[in-house]
């Protein structure tokens, strides 16, 4: 008979799948902590458009002319929420100087079409090719731009801390509420039993996303709104697993004896009772977290979950799957592709732990 690895940490390492799953999700939070950093466009939210460059392919080129603001902006700049822009970009395919006067051609212009830069946009006294030597330069969308310009990469990585936030939210609330419910509901029985699963039938009977879209138009939309909102959904499935659990395990021998010993129902409850349903509880965890990253990005794709100018990996797909069958897929294609790889490492990962958590095997 083949003996099982000890420990949750050398089960887990002998099950390929779960480990790299596991890899693929702490990559996912270091590229969502650390995306303003990885970001080729670091303003706030990756929001810098160039109309006249939307819908470009991957490995795009095309010179920038930075022009310095004449009322920067006073929005704070931050490691965290991205860097105020203090300059104009404008793509161009070509500049000159004439009769002392900076004259570009604009990106999709005709050829020979030249247009001046106005000399209060400049720096007084600078030498003009010195200025542009040192505000002219060629810049790359590895991934193409988007329908307004926007570098699609940038957006993609900014786009991965919604999703992200929102399965941490929503499992955090999830098992806030379903715990304290389903542990009463389990421990006490009677009444408080059949109220509490009364009401968890009654939300258990509703629709998970028009239950989300309900609350949604209650609390309004936005950000922190969407992730409150998918996680009063969700706690009905921890509630039910700790109220199953709860029901059992207060009838063993142990815990009969917490009460001949005078434990108060709150210790018995806390420390004797949920300790032992960690592990059932982070493999359902798991399988939420992936529930609500493809809730959130449903209602990103309905118009009522992150709000514009938020990257949301499904609002993305909202804006460009008319682009599936105009010959450029990928602008629909990769935020979609981002979803389900973070959805199946999280199943996946739910699995693995699963077996790994599984002392019965």
């Amino acid at each position: 008979m083949e003996r099982r690895p000890s420990g949750l940490y050398n089960r887990l390492k002998s099950n390929a799948l779960g480990l790299i799953s596991f890899s693929i999700i702490m990559i996912l939070a270091l590229v969502a902590i650390f995306a303003y950093q990885l970001a080729p466009d670091a303003s706030k939210n990756a929001n810098q458009m160039h109309l006249s460059i939307h819908s470009q392919p991957p490995g795009f080129e095309v010179q920038i002319l930075r022009l310095p603001l004449q009322q920067p902006s006073v929005d704070a700049s931050s490691f965290f929420n991205g860097y105020s822009i203090d300059h104009d970009a404008i793509p161009i395919e070509d500049w000159r100087i004439q009769n002392g006067v900076l004259e570009i051609r604009p990106f999709g212009r005709r050829q020979g079409y030249y247009e001046p830069i106005a000399t209060n946009r400049i720096p007084q006294g600078q030498n003009l090719n010195d200025f542009v030597s040192q505000n002219v330069e060629k810049q790359q969308f590895l991934l193409g731009t988007d329908k307004y310009g926007r570098d699609l990469l940038s957006r993609l990585i900014i786009g991965s801390r919604v999703s992200l936030a929102i399965g941490f939210v929503a499992v955090f609330i999830s098992l806030l509420i379903g715990i304290v419910l389903g542990a009463i509901s389990g421990y006490f029985g009677g009444k408080i039993d059949a109220a509490i699963m009364w009401l968890i039938n009654i939300v258990w009977s509703i629709p998970t996303l028009l239950l989300v879209i309900a609350i949604t138009l209650v609390l309004g939309r936005g950000f922190w709104q969407v992730f409150i909102a998918v996680g009063l959904s969700m706690w009905v499935e921890v509630a039910r697993l700790v109220r199953g659990q709860v029901f059992g395990l207060k009838e063993r021998t142990f815990i009969q004896a917490a009460h001949t010993l005078g434990f108060s129902n709150g210790t018995i409850i806390f420390s004797h009772l949920l300790p032992l349903l960690v592990a059932p509880l982070i493999v359902l965890s798991a399988a939420n977290f992936a529930s609500a990253i493809l809730i959130e990005s449903g209602l990103s794709f309905l118009g009522i979950g992150a709000q514009p100018p938020i990257p949301s990996w499904g609002g993305m797909i909202k804006d460009h799957f008319r682009y599936l069958l105009l010959g450029k897929p990928y602008l629909a294609l990769l935020p979609g592709l981002c979803i389900m790889l973070l959805v199946l490492a999280f199943m996946t990962l739910g699995n693995s732990l699963r077996d790994a958590l599984d002392v019965k095997n």
